[in-house]
């Protein structure tokens, strides 16, 4: 396991390479590039947290944090302010230790996105992780608008070896929701993670949808714990956020996963989703494999973003 965690780091420092060249190169050449500590300096580490993708309210955060350390630490050297700001940003996107309650208990877990963010593929990966915890998972294909959605999970049920409620394409998602609670309660099992359709350009629908899984769920597992995820791509920045931003006004988000952080420059917008939102991000992706998918650690993450080793 530590291995793996080990490898996971690895591949997140590489995969976050160009957000740090984006973001702590800049940072560093303030850090060298001034001698004294002055609104300026501020000024400019704000513009390329910014620039970074880290949106304008966790900057501001962040910067506020700084100037507040500086001022009781009495602090001089610009140099002296990298571990700061980096522990500020940690501070930002600590997820809190009940953020994977629904571990722990009997659970419903529904995983929205839209289309081509990798949500049916982290329904997979995350049926995989939790199986391998020693949970007995069932998987519902709800997303029964995307005829390949359940082709594809089958695929990833059967390589996680869980088993699978599915619809038929077109089948109406609720009434898949309904399927799969009644085998999730014969089978006794752990988790029922079910994949759902996201199609925010049709919200009054996606809306409607939700609300009618909702209600199955209150009414024929009112026991469960509910969690919702979002499913985002880390690739889209801004775009990630409104997104998420969408949502949260049709469901009751309850954390976010982020993927594809490998090989994009806009890995800030994970510390701005928390910020802006007040979501957690709950799990990341870095790429393709089943080991791809890890709980999100803020220390590791900024350690990584900042190419930093811990002692």
């Amino acid at each position: 396991m530590a291995e793996e965690k080990k490898g996971f780091f690895k591949r997140l420092v590489s995969g976050l390479t160009k957000t740090r060249e984006n973001i702590v190169s800049s940072i560093d050449s303030i850090f060298s590039g001034y001698s004294s500590i002055d609104d300026d300096f501020y000024e400019e580490i704000e513009e390329i947290l910014v620039m970074g993708d880290l949106g304008i309210n966790a900057t501001n955060n962040i910067i506020e944090d700084l100037k507040r350390q500086v001022a009781e630490k009495k602090i001089k050297d610009p140099q002296e302010c990298k571990k700061l700001l980096m522990d500020s940003i940690k501070a930002q996107m600590a997820v809190g230790e009940a953020a994977y309650e629904f571990e722990n208990r009997k659970s419903v877990v529904l995983v929205i996105g839209v289309n081509g963010v990798g949500k049916t593929t982290s329904v997979g990966k995350l049926a995989g992780k939790l199986k391998d915890q020693g949970k007995k998972v069932v998987l519902a294909a709800a997303d029964t608008f995307r005829a390949a959605a359940g082709e594809q999970l089958t695929q990833w049920a059967n390589r996680a070896g869980v088993e699978l409620i599915g619809g038929q394409a077109g089948a109406d998602p609720a009434s898949v929701v309904y399927d799969a609670i009644a085998a999730a309660k014969a089978r006794n099992a752990d988790v029922l993670l079910c994949d759902t359709a996201g199609r925010l350009h049709n919200k009054k629908n996606l809306m409607d949808e939700l609300h009618k899984i909702y209600r199955i769920i209150e009414r024929e597992y009112p026991e469960a714990y509910l969690e919702t995820l979002v499913v985002l791509d880390g690739t889209t920045g801004q775009n990630a956020l409104l997104q998420a931003r969408q949502f949260n006004e049709v469901a009751d988000v309850t954390g976010i996963i982020l993927t594809k952080l490998d090989g994009t420059a806009k890995g800030g917008i994970a510390v701005a989703i928390e910020s802006e939102l007040d979501i957690p991000v709950k799990y990341i992706g870095v790429g393709e494999s089943i080991d791809d998918l890890q709980k999100f650690n803020s220390d590791e993450f900024v350690n990584a973003l900042f190419d930093f080793k811990e002692e």
